[in-house]
C-alpha cells in the first residue's frame, strides 16, 4: 500500500495512491494513519490534480546512518566505523517532492545523497532485530543532503547534515516491501550518478533498526536514513536530483540558491 500526503486546495490530507503509472487515483483518508489506521473514504482525485507533500513530517526526529555502504565509505576517504555512525537531522530540514532544495549560504560543497528510509509506526525502545518488523510502518526514498566543507571543518554534523531542506522525503511511503534487494538509483540533470542496491549495505534494515532504538526510543513518524551507495557529487543551483528506489518511487527536487 502506498500512502501519500498531500493538499488539493488547502489543509493536508493523506490518501493511498493506486493504479497503474500514468492514471493513479488517490484515495482521501480519514485523519492521521500513523494513529487512526487507514480508514478508506469515498472521496478521489486523479494523482496528477493534487500536489504531493513530504509523506511525513516526524514529530520527533530523522536519523541518519553514516557509511553504511563501503564503496560510498571509500570514495569519500573513510574507513567503514566499528560501530554504527549516527546523527540527526532536525525535522525543519524535511520537505516533499518537487520542492526546493535550498543551498545554504555557509556552504560552496553541497552533496546529494540517495537513500532507502525507515517509517517507524509505533513507540519502540530496545528492539531485537526479530522485532523490528512490527514497529515499521513504511518505507520511502529520501536524499540526505551533506555540506561538505562544513563537515569537514565542524567537530559535529549538526549543520552540515541538519540545515534546512536537507532532507527531501517522498513520494509516498510503502508499507509492504522486502528491503533484502533492492535497486537505489540517483540522477543528477538526468544523468546517472547513483547505481547501487541494498544487498550492499554493510547492516541492514532490521539491523539498524535494533541498533538505532538502544540509542533512541522511536516515535510514530520518525524516520531513519540507512545510508547511501557510492557515486555522490556536488549540487549547484539550477540542479535537479533525481532518487528512485524499487518497489517505492521517485523522488525529484531542484536545487536553488537565495
Amino acid at each position: 500500500m502506498r500512502i501519500a500526503r498531500f493538499v488539493v486546495d488547502s489543509d493536508p490530507l493523506y490518501g493511498v495512491v493506486e493504479g497503474q503509472p500514468g492514471s493513479e487515483e488517490i484515495t482521501v483518508i480519514n485523519g492521521d494513519p500513523f494513529f487512526n489506521g487507514v480508514e478508506r473514504t469515498h472521496v478521489k482525485h486523479k494523482l496528477e490534480d493534487v500536489r504531493l507533500l513530504a509523506p511525513i513530517i516526524p514529530r520527533s526526529k530523522v536519523i541518519g546512518v553514516g557509511r553504511n555502504f563501503a564503496e560510498h565509505a571509500a570514495e569519500l576517504g573513510n574507513e567503514v566505523p566499528q560501530q554504527p555512525l549516527l546523527f540527526l537531522k532536525p525535522n525543519t530540514s524535511v520537505i516533499g517532492p518537487n520542492d526546493p532544495i535550498v543551498l545554504p549560504e555557509f556552504s560552496e560543497e553541497v552533496s546529494y545523497e540517495a537513500e532507502l528510509c525507515v517509517v517507524i509506526g509505533r513507540i519502540c525502545k530496545d528492539v531485537p532485530e526479530e522485532r523490528v518488523d512490527d514497529v515499521i510502518f513504511g518505507y520511502t526514498c529520501g536524499n540526505d543532503l551533506t555540506a561538505r566543507d562544513v563537515q569537514k571543518t565542524d567537530l559535529q554534523w549538526a549543520r552540515a547534515k541538519g540545515f534546512d531542506t536537507s532532507a527531501p522525503l517522498g513520494p509516498w511511503i510503502e508499507t509492504e516491501l522486502d528491503t533484502e534487494d533492492l535497486a537505489i538509483k540517483g540522477w543528477l540533470n538526468g544523468e546517472l550518478r547513483q547505481d547501487g542496491n541494498t544487498k550492499q549495505m554493510i547492516r541492514g534494515v532490521r539491523e539498524i533498526v535494533s541498533i538505532v532504538s538502544q540509542a533512541f526510543t522511536l516515535l510514530p513518524g520518525d524516520v531513519i536514513m540507512t545510508g547511501t551507495p557510492a557515486g555522490v557529487g556536488l549540487v549547484s543551483a539550477g540542479d535537479r536530483y533525481e532518487i528512485e528506489i524499487e518497489g517505492i518511487g521517485r523522488l525529484s527536487n531542484p536545487v536553488v540558491r537565495r
